[in-house]
């Protein structure tokens, strides 16, 4: 039977039991949850809401810029012409799907913020009439 190694403490605590003394799961997962709590109903600002959908539309809309020229620059220019011919439309689909991205994330982030309006309300609803 193998004992286990003193610490140089000289506590006599398990392997398991040190674990479970220092681990903080539950304040971990509240820490790392992606969604709002409930519990903070603080208001936010409309750039705090709808800042990461602008930034993907305006590089998007940079990418696709930038392919429309180097695009055109395969018609103008002779030399290099096939590096122009490839790259152009590739830059051209990369901003094309940044940009629709951006736009098609504004409706749900929109959508979500409806939900958790109806859910708050209906929390201090069901609060109102419960805790009487």
């Amino acid at each position: 039977m193998e004992i286990p190694p003193k610490s140089p403490d000289g506590s006599e605590k398990s392997p398991q039991s040190k674990e479970l003394v220092t681990s903080n799961t539950a304040s971990t997962l509240c820490i790392s949850s992606r969604s709002e709590s409930v519990w903070t109903s603080a208001s936010r600002s409309k750039w705090d809401i709808y800042h990461k959908p602008v930034i993907v539309m305006s590089v998007g809309a940079a990418v696709f810029l930038f392919g429309m020229v180097i695009t055109s620059l395969s018609c103008i220019q002779i030399k290099n012409k096939n590096v122009y011919k490839m790259c152009g439309p590739a830059f051209l689909s990369l901003g094309l799907m940044l940009l629709v991205c951006g736009l098609v994330w504004i409706p749900i982030i929109r959508k979500k913020q409806k939900q958790r309006q109806k859910s708050q309300f209906l929390q201090s609803l069901k609060s109102f009439f419960f805790n009487r």
